[in-house]
């Protein structure tokens, strides 16, 4: 493992069980992530973009150990986190967190946001009695939420108010990577600028890295130093943010990138229309993932899964037409 990487990922995967027999063997399993290689730098944003049912969210929640993974290993900071046990394991829960996609859904609506966001500082012996509530009172400062919301229930919050709440709790333990899965997903467009900006922002002053779960391109060109593009399972392109904008190689990130609104009527960009269904996951083909509904497949695709290569500094991709073409 290189020295230099944060966070690194190997070869990770997660098959859930979907079809048994009487006596109760696997027939089949659902591939939702399989096999995924990548790293994290220190202080850094990586986006993770794809259609919905890719495997972006099981990825997030592998990385904090929130799920178990059929194979594989996620090492951070030169160390397997799966093999970790105990105190040691909780001593890993304060340095990784997650903000979750759902703001309605991710907060507990007995709890006032007070208790909710002081939770993990009573799990991990941080604070207690008034040192709580003055921590509390800082997030809340923190989020650009009043040290009087603390009293309020859910119910009583817009979706961003949420959400930011949903990051002050991530933020309680003093993490030092934050899994967001989707944050502004389920935002309002007006209010989504507002919490990119908020994590934007506390990344600077808290010196955080970011992995930033994301639909479309759109949503992570402004926020995120590299980009990696993840279908059904896998991870088709990852590179530097402008190197991915300016120069896309893999047909699935060129589609992705048509698809992104222009905000000037005068400008018109050729639209890429992928034809066919997305694989099912349950029974992925034997070559590349994309190749029914790519434009450029050929015998080769059908036939060999691609590899995921480096075809510049920094710059992979899994295409067997990128490499022919590299090949002249």
């Amino acid at each position: 493992m290189c020295a230099e990487h944060y966070l690194e990922v190997k070869n990770l995967k997660k098959h859930f069980p979907v079809k048994t027999n009487f006596f109760g063997q696997t027939l089949s399993w659902l591939k939702a992530v399989d096999g995924v290689d990548f790293h994290l730098n220190r202080g850094e944003t990586m986006g993770l973009v794809g259609e919905s049912g890719c495997g972006k969210s099981t990825l997030g929640r592998l990385i904090i150990n929130l799920l178990t993974p059929t194979e594989g290993g996620v090492y951070f900071e030169n160390q397997n986190i799966y093999d970790l046990r105990g105190s040691e394991q909780k001593r890993l829960r304060r340095k990784m967190q997650i903000i979750f996609q759902d703001p309605y859904g991710s907060l507990n609506p007995r709890m006032n946001i007070g208790d909710i966001i002081a939770e993990p500082l009573y799990i991990h012996g941080l604070a207690q009695g008034m040192g709580a509530k003055k921590r509390v009172r800082q997030l809340l400062d923190y989020v650009g939420l009043s040290s009087y919301h603390a009293s309020r229930y859910p119910h009583e919050f817009s979706g961003g108010q949420r959400q930011r709440v949903g990051i002050a709790r991530a933020l309680a333990v003093n993490p030092e990577l934050i899994v967001c899965d989707e944050p502004v997903s389920a935002l309002d467009v007006s209010i989504q600028s507002q919490v990119l900006n908020l994590l934007e922002d506390l990344q600077n002053e808290l010196g955080l890295t970011y992995l930033f779960i994301a639909h479309g391109l759109n949503v992570v060109k402004h926020v995120s130093d590299r980009v990696g593009v993840m279908y059904l399972g896998k991870i088709m392109e990852i590179t530097d943010s402008q190197e991915l904008y300016g120069n896309p190689l893999h047909p699935y990130t060129r589609a992705l990138l048509s698809a992104i609104p222009i905000p000037d009527p005068g400008l018109r960009r050729q639209r890429i229309i992928l034809k066919g269904d997305v694989m099912s996951p349950i029974d992925p083909p034997k070559g590349c993932r994309f190749c029914a509904r790519c434009p450029d497949a050929f015998d080769l695709c059908r036939d060999r899964e691609p590899e995921l290569v480096e075809y510049s500094v920094g710059h992979h991709v899994a295409c067997h037409k990128v490499r022919r073409d590299a090949a002249g």
